[in-house]
């Protein structure tokens, strides 16, 4: 019995059977919310928060109060990179691609320098580098729709690929099979528990934490970049502000997952349930005509609520 008990409570199954509630929940409030057609809609929305929230995840592994605000800027101007290089020909995917992650891992060395040499802590350095995307972002197009996106990435993101299944959704799990590889098979990944666990012990071992922590904001912002990508796919065209929605969803995605934003304990299996529980929620509240406001507040107030369960265990206390 207690052993049961210990299973259901683990982040991750607490998560899903959260997510088998809100179907339940939508479907009842309205007819064909858990519907295949509309779970096949809310996994490709998924999959974009998803994307982003797997760099989150190893920024906060990491530890030292490890957290990128960045990402809702990078997403924003990848999508309008991606937007202006393809201008809606399939021949500019290609180039696209190479120009986001270009960008994504720029900004995201500018974050971990600013983190590891200036030691500025990262919510302010993030913080500061979403006000300078921001305002990038207005320089560049003043807030107008620029570019378009090509048609062939349009499809992979929202028709059938493979078993009737989006492209999107495809990569996704690729990404989910990359990160639990990353984190549990390689040196890479035991090195960021064991910095994210402790910073000082994992100097004294010989891990190069300055490297490893620059590096994991660079794959935090290439991650935010693919996202853009897959975004403007998605919607078919760009403006200024398409990823702020990321910043707030992808820590609670994380947070939701049973990742300590103490860093070192978690993984991205429960960051993957946690995005979707956070899609079908949005979709709920959207039923309901809560709007994008209102969204918000519940987000927050749900953030609060896990820092608050999570915040009681002896990791997050010490």
């Amino acid at each position: 019995m207690t052993a049961v008990i210990s299973f259901v409570k683990k982040p991750l199954v607490i998560a899903l059977l959260l997510i088998v509630a809100l179907l339940y929940l939508g479907e009842s409030l309205s007819p064909g919310f858990a519907s295949a057609d509309q779970i096949l809609r809310l996994l490709i929305v998924a999959s974009l928060l998803g994307i982003v929230a797997a760099g989150q995840n190893v920024v906060i592994l990491g530890g030292r109060e490890g957290i990128d605000l960045s990402v809702g800027g990078v997403v924003s101007l990848s999508a309008i990179i991606a937007g202006n290089v393809m201008n809606g020909a399939d021949g500019g995917i290609l180039p696209a691609i190479l120009a986001c992650l270009a960008a994504g891992a720029f900004f995201g060395l500018l974050n971990g320098l600013g983190v590891t040499l200036l030691r500025i802590p990262p919510l302010v350095m993030t913080l500061g580098m979403l006000g300078v995307l921001q305002g990038l972002l207005v320089v560049i197009r003043n807030g107008i729709p620029s570019g378009r996106a090509a048609p062939g990435l349009s499809a992979f993101v929202t028709q059938p690929l493979v078993f009737g299944i989006p492209g999107i959704i495809w990569l996704w799990i690729a990404i989910g099979l990359f990160m639990a590889f990353l984190l549990n098979r390689t040196v890479f990944g035991h090195r960021i528990y064991a910095i994210g666990s402790n910073e000082h012990a994992a100097y004294m071992a010989g891990v190069p934490v300055r490297r490893m922590r620059i590096g994991l904001f660079m794959i935090s912002g290439m991650f935010a970049a693919i996202a853009g990508l897959c975004l403007l796919g998605y919607s078919g065209s760009s403006f200024a502000n398409v990823g702020e929605q990321y910043m707030l969803s992808s820590i609670i995605a994380v947070v939701f997952g049973g990742t300590s934003l103490a860093g070192g304990k978690g993984g991205y299996t429960g960051t993957m349930a946690g995005a979707l529980l956070l899609v079908i929620l949005q979709g709920i509240l959207t039923t309901v005509n809560i709007d994008e406001s209102g969204r918000q507040m519940v987000f927050g107030a749900t953030l609060l609520l896990l820092m608050l369960f999570y915040g009681r265990g002896k990791a997050m206390r010490a």
